[in-house]
């Protein structure tokens, strides 16, 4: 783990004082993702860039409309963004139009603005922990909503814990599903990685370090995960996750199309750097959006019958797992 933790290490260092644009992309590549698929490549234009979908990366089982594909880009826009804004370049960002659009960013000149959130992108990580279940004040509150406001996204915040207890039965439900499905389930193991070797040697993936589960080899450990993933663990897992945590954030785009998609993980991303500022942390709980029936009788008890729901988050305080490994800025440059 070591050599692991060393080279995971120099992908967060800060930026340097005056950075080149694919420095910026660099900080862009540590953004939230689903299953660490880093589905996102970059071209650079001059002083601008473009962000744009990388299809090869698609978990088409788990994400067959390629929602959270363009979530992860509007999360890795965002953190250009504020490095961008903090190193004296101000961004202007352009969504495109269509089934798949790019994202544009123009990026001049401006005075430096360094805040928190900056300084939150290399530590910001999914921690698929048990938390405290300690509350959050309600200024912290405060400062969470504000940092995910964003046009044609909102959010709703659940402390009482038996809203979170009633989120909880849909995300058993979701999570039961789609462990019924034998194409999701070697969907999720083709993304696992069990070895510092192996993610390494990809960049990319679910790093069983990084969800507090033991390092082995790569030939064991898809025997193993076959062995113990079950329906009784996994609702296990969840009910601990669920109730020793803060509360549970939901986030709703105005409309389900890619631009919104792109929205709700600018939102999402800042939500979860502020939150990293101020100590907490956050993880994904998605099964009730990404099973359809399910997503509609979630959609009804959050009193927006024939919306969809977009992401499902915890929060809460809990100590730092390893973070994630990500591809060279090389490897995603077109």
């Amino acid at each position: 783990m070591d050599g692991y933790l060393e080279a995971v290490e120099r992908q967060r260092r800060a930026l340097a004082a005056d950075p080149e644009l694919a420095e910026f992309v660099r900080m862009a590549t540590l953004a939230a993702n689903g299953h660490n698929t880093q589905p996102w490549t970059f071209r650079l234009d001059g002083s601008g860039l473009a962000i744009l979908p990388d299809t090869a990366r698609r978990t088409p089982v788990a994400d067959p409309d390629d929602h959270h594909l363009f979530v992860s880009l509007g999360c890795a826009a965002e953190n250009l963004v504020i490095a961008a804004a903090a190193h004296g370049r101000a961004a202007e960002v352009a969504i495109g139009d269509g089934a798949a659009p790019g994202i544009d960013i123009a990026l001049r000149q401006a005075a430096p603005a360094p805040g928190a959130l900056h300084d939150a992108i290399p530590l910001r990580q999914s921690t698929r922990s048990v938390y405290d279940g300690a509350p959050v004040s309600a200024s912290e509150l405060a400062l969470l909503t504000e940092a995910a406001r964003e046009a044609g996204v909102s959010v709703q915040v659940f402390t009482e814990s038996a809203d979170r207890d009633a989120i909880l039965d849909l995300v058993i439900a979701g999570n039961e599903a789609q462990m019924d499905d034998p194409d999701w389930v070697q969907e999720l193991l083709d993304w696992l990685r069990f070895s510092p070797a192996r993610a390494l040697a990809t960049g990319d993936g679910l790093f069983s370090a990084c969800s507090g589960n033991p390092v082995l080899p790569e030939w064991l450990g898809p025997r193993l995960f076959k062995a113990v993933f079950s329906k009784a663990s996994e609702t296990d897992k969840y009910r601990d996750h669920v109730r020793s945590s803060a509360g549970i954030a939901v986030f709703v785009a105005d409309r389900p199309d890619p631009a919104h998609w792109i929205a709700v993980g600018r939102s999402f991303e800042r939500f979860a750097l502020q939150a990293t500022a101020l100590g907490i942390r956050t993880a994904h709980l998605n099964q009730p959006v990404e099973v359809p029936p399910i997503r509609e009788e979630f959609a009804r008890w959050l009193g927006i019958p024939g919306a969809r729901p977009d992401l499902v988050i915890r929060f809460g305080r809990a100590p730092a797992l390893p973070m994630s490994a990500r591809r060279p800025v090389a490897a995603v440059l077109a």
